[in-house]
């Protein structure tokens, strides 16, 4: 994970979010007070009626993301034409191409099914009938643009864990094994600053909200000191919990799995050998992760949806047990915001892998 490829993976889908909230500005107006705060808006061109800005800016937040996914769609059908191809007679020579490239050709059809097949469901889920139905089940504006994108980009995180699971874990392990040693962190901080921004930016700030409005959206203010008790404590607690369970399961013979073991070690190893990287782990993803689900999200999906969604986001886990921490782990964060605010479920989640870290650091299990 370099810095450009984070970048390049998270700028076009921002964009598209601005581009979606203009388009809702034009429907509803900024808030009150908001437009001294918007220059950033301002010279942005007046096209007609505010029904022909809002419509052309509504295809063109469409047209890019399904633009996105039909690329998905392209790459996943030319893998699965690979994929048939290369079982076919006489085809040795292309199989052995791909492994030359460090790549099992019998991956290919599964890989090219998790990159068409979710980009489909994303495209389906930008029609109007289909947010209709899903209103029915979800807190979502059937008529918001925003909404729509949204509802779309959960296909991304589909796509990501399907992809992953496609390629094989292993793979995956051992393409970064031939890599050697790697340092995350200076992406790990863009990637989750990228998120904090995405999630800004997808309650409307820079189009319909100024930042104070946006973060209050957010439900990031100042807590108060029982909000900070609950959010380190609850935090660390919940890590100690977890790490119980997993003991109890893991001497029933139930692990997550030797793939993900080795994964989640060439990725977080390195990082839990210092207390930078520990601190990291903890704050760099209580920045992004809970601003964008917590706060941004969860008031549209709902507390279930976004658990999942929060679960699947963790692709190198795979599915596994693992993954079903990490669901347990988002429906407490959900239910803490609920009860308090995106600040307390911050603080929550950087104690909870703070701990996790320091646990691994001291070597604490490493006996039991």
């Amino acid at each position: 994970m370099d810095i450009v490829s984070v970048l390049l993976s998270f700028l076009p889908p921002i964009v598209i979010l601005w581009l979606a909230n203009l388009a809702d500005r034009r429907l509803a107006g900024p808030e009150p007070g908001a437009e001294g705060r918007l220059r950033v808006v301002a010279n942005f061109p007046k096209v007609g009626t505010p029904d022909e800005g809002r419509r052309i800016l509504s295809l063109l937040s469409y047209a890019l993301i399904a633009g996105l996914f039909g690329l998905l769609i392209m790459g996943g059908l030319i893998a699965s034409a690979a994929g048939w191809l290369w079982q076919q007679p006489g085809a040795a020579e292309g199989a052995e191409m791909y492994r030359e490239l460090g790549m099992d050709p019998a991956i290919l059809p599964n890989l090219g099914l998790a990159l068409w097949l979710p980009s489909v469901f994303g495209i389906v889920l930008l029609l109007r009938p289909s947010r209709r139905l899903l209103s029915r089940l979800i807190p979502i504006d059937p008529h918001s643009v925003v909404h729509a994108i949204a509802l779309s980009y959960t296909m991304l995180v589909t796509t990501n864990l399907l992809a992953t699971l496609g390629f094989g874990l292993g793979n995956v392990a051992r393409q970064l094994e031939q890599l050697g040693p790697i340092n995350i962190m200076p992406a790990l901080w863009v990637q989750e600053a990228l998120m904090a921004l995405m999630a800004l930016v997808g309650v409307g700030w820079l189009a319909r909200r100024g930042l104070a409005s946006a973060l209050a959206r957010l439900a990031i203010v100042r807590p108060t000191l029982r909000q900070v008790a609950l959010g380190v404590g609850g935090g660390a607690a919940l890590a100690g919990l977890i790490l119980g369970v997993e003991l109890l399961v893991s001497r029933a013979g139930i692990s997550a799995g030797a793939d993900v073991e080795k994964l989640s070690e060439q990725l977080l190893g390195p990082l839990m050998k210092t207390w930078a990287g520990i601190i990291t782990v903890g704050a760099a993803a209580a920045l992004g992760e809970e601003p964008i689900f917590r706060g941004a999200l969860q008031p549209r999906f709902g507390l279930l949806l976004t658990s999942v969604l929060f679960a699947l986001l963790h692709s190198t886990y795979g599915l596994s047990i693992a993954t079903i921490f990490v669901f347990v782990v988002g429906m407490v964060l959900g239910l803490v915001r609920q009860r308090a605010n995106t600040t307390t479920t911050m603080l929550m989640h950087a104690a909870y892998n703070m701990t996790l870290g320091t646990v691994s650091y001291l070597g604490l299990l490493r006996d039991l």
